[in-house]
């Protein structure tokens, strides 16, 4: 694996603990404005997930957490079997955001679980944002291993592409699957990117390529269908994403396009890898079959920037996300390794 650093980064983070409010990087804006935006209620919390002001399974999950622990500072209770029951109640509120992202319901269980032998109130409220704080800081530490091994696939001038929007502003830094990319850029190696721009809300094209610019990363923007004729004319090596929820068998859930990318890197012969942490791992549900899949707004697809593009009353179909059956996945690169050939037994002998 490569471990010399030379030049650090400045990437922009998308969420901080401010402990009476959560400052978030408002992606809706993004790439015209950088603007952070404070939330200072639960319901601000919600609102951000819902509106994708906020996105990227880890990001979410934190931004989760410390709602959570936002809403705890200000019970007015004395009773800590009050205390938990409020706690519970504002953990269902949390997870009715979204559906898909396993990262949002895992992080908000850690942050109650936290408090199962808290004694009072006050110690209870401390123990939530402390652990909504150490979510954070081990997602930073994860996510530099998952680039630390993702890099170690690559060679110097490979072109990769990538879809979604899988970096810093997606966790609490680095990224996932465009980690890989940041700390090529840290230790002077050379790599393409060719990002799609990724349907819906065009996040590849908004946030991947303004992101890995602002990393200096040599990125390249296409649409989503110039996919099969980008990888056979600039020769493309490997396809990398991220990841929504994985299933026990390895069927990866992933932005709408990632199956498609995933078929084409079988037709061309080329690796297609998942970068993803444990934590987005559901080993509750056998395969992608029992994944739920969210499906958004008609208006993400009849409008650009509140311009209609399409017909009045048009039928629209916009599921966010599809599903990448495991044996179109050449690896799923985690914060402990690399699981080659993803399988049942393959994940339960590496994250067990």
């Amino acid at each position: 694996m490569f471990t010399t650093m030379t030049n650090a980064l400045t990437l922009p983070r998308s969420v901080e603990w401010n402990e009476t409010s959560v400052s978030l990087l408002d992606q809706q804006l993004l790439p015209n404005k950088v603007e952070y935006i404070e939330l200072k209620t639960i319901k601000d919390v919600w609102d951000a997930i819902v509106t994708l002001k906020v996105r990227g399974a880890p990001a979410i999950g934190i931004t989760a957490a410390f709602g959570l622990a936002l809403a705890a500072q200000q019970y007015h209770v004395q009773s800590i079997d009050t205390f938990r029951q409020k706690l519970a109640a504002d953990q269902a509120y949390l997870a009715s955001s979204r559906p898909t992202a396993v990262n949002l319901f895992w992080a908000l269980e850690r942050v109650v679980k936290s408090v199962a032998n808290a004694s009072s109130v006050n110690e209870a409220k401390t123990l939530v944002t402390h652990e909504a704080i150490q979510i954070q800081v081990e997602d930073e530490a994860t996510c530099y291993r998952i680039g630390d091994y993702a890099l170690s696939l690559f060679n110097k001038q490979d072109r990769i592409m990538t879809i979604c929007n899988a970096g810093s502003i997606a966790t609490a830094y680095y990224g996932t699957a465009l980690a890989p990319f940041h700390l090529a850029k840290e230790r002077d190696i050379p790599l393409q990117v060719f990002a799609c721009e990724t349907r819906p809300v065009l996040q590849g094209s908004r946030l991947t390529a303004w992101e890995l610019q602002q990393s200096g990363v040599d990125v390249t923007l296409i649409t989503d269908n110039m996919a099969a004729h980008t990888i056979k004319t600039k020769n493309i090596n490997a396809i990398i994403v991220g990841a929504d929820r994985i299933a026990a068998n390895g069927d990866t859930a992933n932005k709408i396009g990632t199956y498609g990318l995933a078929l084409l890197a079988k037709a061309f012969n080329i690796p297609f890898y998942v970068a993803a942490p444990k934590s987005t791992f559901d080993l509750s549900i056998k395969s992608g079959q029992n994944i739920p899949i969210e499906e958004r707004s008609a208006k993400e697809i009849t409008h650009i920037a509140d311009i209609q593009i399409a017909p009045d009353g048009i039928a629209v179909y916009n599921p966010a996300f599809d599903v990448t059956p495991s044996e179109l996945i050449t690896a799923i690169i985690t914060e402990y390794g690399i699981i080659h050939a993803p399988s049942e037994e393959t994940i339960g002998q590496s994250l067990t």
